[in-house]
């Protein structure tokens, strides 16, 4: 998927560039920076010396060195005084100019870490937000692989408001018990078969109705995921392009997708599509069936997207934020 949220050490991270959180000197530090540094060996801090300095929210590129990367973006991210000194702007300016450094280098992935909020004091939830709107703006234009790299689950938070109304959210619909799992199982492979049933009864009592039309009808039933995505694609007047990057997709998937009536998709990938295409949960539950899948109440990953959908918050980008604040898997191809 195009934006991932990952739990790593960036100095490690396989990518074309890593960013670092540097300072206005770029002659190192601590946090980040000082890893960073650490593991690219001294003939970073060598060629840093030359670039004399980084104005906040500015970016500069060097070579990687030692680092498993070709390149390091260094950038000055701002230090948080309370919000009233241009600190969001700031640092919007160190993600959008970073970005544009790696397209500039021809960089296809790059890594991030959480800029400023560290010992610069950003509020992680809201440094976090900056990151995830800025990146995805720019991924709406481009075709890049972006990673926002968390070290350890102390760097990450999502709002404790958010946080606490999925968390009330979970402990309502989530269930633990197996024999309820089983009798829910149950009861979606009724629904799925008493769907059928009436589907294909409709549809043969319009048939009779008007012959011609049966086997159109006949069709319907037999659509499958891919097919029902290039229709609601095709009915929502969306490019092939809109859908896959609003939905956080890689192209070449998308492409297979297209390509192959019968593809069988993963149902991160069936949801990621159903939100881009901010279906309603009826049909988001049809979409899942079409790919052979349905919402369960023992799954947490389900029940956080329901939440947003019923919320009528449909932004893959921002659901992911809560999924990975959950311990779970992320949304996208």
């Amino acid at each position: 998927m195009p934006l991932q949220i990952v739990r790593n050490d960036i100095t490690k991270m396989k990518v074309d560039a890593i960013v670092n959180a540097a300072n206005n000197s770029l002659l190192g530090g601590g946090g980040v920076d000082g890893a960073i540094h650490s593991a690219a060996g001294p003939d970073l801090l060598e060629e840093c010396r030359r670039l004399n300095g980084c104005k906040t929210g500015d970016a500069k590129i060097t070579k990687a060195y030692c680092l498993p990367c070709s390149y390091v973006i260094h950038t000055v991210g701002p230090r948080w005084q309370g919000g009233g000194y241009n600190e969001e702007k700031l640092l919007e300016s160190c993600y959008i100019n970073s970005l544009n450094l790696a397209k500039k280098y021809k960089c296809e992935s790059v890594a991030f870490p959480l800029i400023s909020s560290g010992v610069y004091r950003y509020p992680k939830d809201q440094a976090l937000k900056v990151a995830i709107n800025t990146i995805s703006d720019f991924l709406l234009e481009n075709d890049m692989t972006v990673y926002i790299v968390i070290f350890d689950k102390k760097s990450y938070q999502i709002s404790e408001k958010l946080f606490s109304d999925i968390k009330a959210y979970i402990d309502d619909k989530y269930v633990k018990d197996y024999e309820d799992t089983k009798n829910e199982y149950r009861r979606d492979l009724q629904i799925l078969e008493e769907y059928t049933f009436s589907s294909e009864a409709k549809l043969l009592d319009t048939g009779e109705k008007k012959s011609g039309s049966l086997e159109n009808a006949l069709d319907q039933i037999d659509e499958s995921f891919s097919q029902m995505l290039l229709r609601k694609i095709d009915e929502l007047g969306m490019t092939d392009a809109q859908c896959y990057k609003k939905a956080n997709i890689d192209r070449k998937l998308f492409s297979k997708i297209r390509s192959n009536k019968f593809y069988k998709p993963s149902k991160a990938t069936v949801l990621a599509f159903a939100l881009a295409l901010e279906l309603p949960l009826d049909e988001m539950e049809d979409m899942l069936m079409k790919a052979g899948f349905a919402f369960s109440p023992s799954s947490k990953f389900d029940i956080i997207v329901q939440y947003f959908v019923e919320q009528g918050n449909y932004k893959v980008y921002e659901i992911n934020e809560a999924l990975f604040a959950f311990d779970q898997n992320l949304i996208g191809g």
